[in-house]
């Protein structure tokens, strides 16, 4: 069984607020994803498939993702 933790990585990306600008645009035009600001971050969600393709499009435009 899954736990919580593991689930919510597989479904979610935290970034500091200003690592997607010029980005965020392409970001859902490409991808199934919601894009929330948040004060200090932001937080890209979506299906497993598109967190995966969408962290895989962020680290070839140079922002890492752990």
């Amino acid at each position: 069984m899954s736990s919580a933790a593991r689930l919510r990585d597989s479904t979610q990306i935290l970034l500091p607020a200003d690592a997607i600008d010029g980005l965020s645009a392409d970001l859902t035009e490409r991808f199934t994803l919601t894009v929330r600001r948040e004060q200090t971050q932001v937080r890209i969600i979506g299906s497993p498939v598109e967190i995966k393709r969408a962290s895989a499009f962020l680290a070839r435009n140079g922002i890492p993702v752990e």
